[in-house]
């Protein structure tokens, strides 16, 4: 399902995001109606099967009722700007369980995200943006989290902005919530080869689901209990972005898009680069032409 209505930010909603002080690395629970309330999730050390889990210390309870949010920060090799990433985070949403899913990262992305406070699911083996993610999700699906943000480790996404994503959610006007960099907020630059790639791919999604998605490649997106929970089951691999709006849609999860300001990646490169850019809009038009596994087993 699609919802294609605009979404209004409530003034309210946003102030209490601003404002929220339930404590640095508490996990507070959020309402629609600006109140704070809830315990601690309570953080085990194990994430799943070969995925091990720290955190810095939880410490300040949140009082009870509402739903809890955790943010979904899947990084690989970002050591450079994942510490920011987690104060932005922290700052922004103070009582939030900020997540670092570290995808087998060769660097020091992991000290660095459990300096800046967060929580850490160290992967193994690399197993790519659809395997983090899960992780995520799977990681809020056992923790009882009812509201999962994803936000990218490279800091291209500003959780200043996550009021915008959440407040469709907690209002209970969708269950999926995508951050759009084209609906006309901010200056995002892209180059025209990418631009035209993402108006295929939109073109494409249109087809499937019938929604005038704008931005089906941003990974900028809030997620309610039915998408964490579809989404802890399955998740596209490799490129999933795109593939996952079509998923949400075929099972019946209200999807609409906000208009979001993002930044250019901060440090390194695009993972979706040269040849590879040209790999990704093969696969996923494939994908999306044919289906995959997951979509066809979901």
């Amino acid at each position: 399902m699609v919802v294609v209505a605009p979404v209004v930010v409530d003034p309210g909603v946003a102030a209490w995001f601003r404002d929220a002080g339930a404590g640095r690395g508490a996990v507070t629970r959020l309402t629609a109606g600006g109140a704070p309330g809830g315990d601690p999730g309570d953080v085990q050390r194990r994430a799943g099967p070969g995925g091990d889990v720290s955190a810095a210390a939880a410490g300040g309870a949140a009082p009870a009722g509402g739903p809890r949010l955790c943010v979904v920060i899947p990084a690989l090799n970002e050591g450079r700007s994942i510490g920011a990433v987690v104060e932005a985070v922290r700052a922004a949403l103070p009582g939030a369980q900020a997540l670092v899913v570290d995808d087998g990262s060769t660097d020091d992305t992991a000290a660095e995200a459990r300096r800046a406070g967060a929580v850490v699911a160290s992967l193994p083996v690399n197993l790519g943006i659809g395997g983090a993610v899960q992780t995520g999700y799977r990681y809020a699906l056992r923790h009882g989290f009812d509201i999962a943000l994803q936000v990218d480790g490279d800091g291209q996404h500003d959780p200043g902005e996550a009021a915008r994503l959440l407040a469709p959610v907690l209002a209970g006007q969708a269950d999926m919530v995508i951050g759009s960099r084209w609906l006309g907020r901010g200056e995002f630059a892209s180059p025209v080869g990418r631009r035209l790639g993402m108006r295929i791919l939109a073109a494409l999604v249109r087809a499937r689901t019938g929604g005038p998605f704008t931005d089906t490649t941003s990974g900028f997106r809030a997620v309610g209990r039915r998408g964490i929970e579809l989404f802890a089951r399955a998740y596209p691999t490799d490129f999933p972005e795109v593939e996952v709006i079509v998923l949400a849609c075929r099972q019946g999860l209200r999807v609409t898009e906000v208009p979001v300001a993002m930044a250019e990646r901060q440090h390194g490169a695009s993972s979706i680069a040269g040849l590879r850019s040209a790999y990704y809009m093969a696969r996923v038009v494939v994908a999306l032409l044919f289906g995959n596994r997951t979509l066809q087993e979901a």
